[in-house]
């Protein structure tokens, strides 16, 4: 697959312990983003942080099963995001969803 030198990057901010249907939803969409054939898409999990509510998330020691932010990030183009928008509006309940333009310098994947 072949990306142009511009796209765009969208940022999913929620929880950890955010579910759709059962299952995690960052799992949830990362999945939705390979049905739809985006270039790829990377779940991080955040070791602390905090939201519109100011509750304040952490992975210290005694506190593991936290809710810890957890970031997704898809790069790709305009056209094919716009794909992913409609799902993102149904199952995101809580959290923040960004986009930024970005200049793409490699993307590839190696020989096998």
């Amino acid at each position: 697959m072949k990306l142009p030198e511009e796209g765009l990057l969208l940022r999913i901010f929620i929880g950890e312990s955010d579910r759709f249907q059962g299952k995690a939803l960052y799992e949830q969409i990362v999945l939705k983003a390979r049905e739809l054939g985006l270039a790829g898409a990377t779940v991080l999990r955040g070791i602390m942080g905090f939201g519109a509510h100011s509750h304040l998330h952490t992975a210290k020691l005694l506190r593991l099963s936290e809710d810890l932010p957890i970031v997704i990030e898809i790069v790709d183009t305009e056209e094919k995001l716009n794909r992913l928008f409609p799902f993102l509006d149904e199952v995101v309940e809580e959290g923040l969803i960004t986009l930024e333009r970005v200049k793409i310098i490699k993307y590839r994947h190696g020989r096998r």
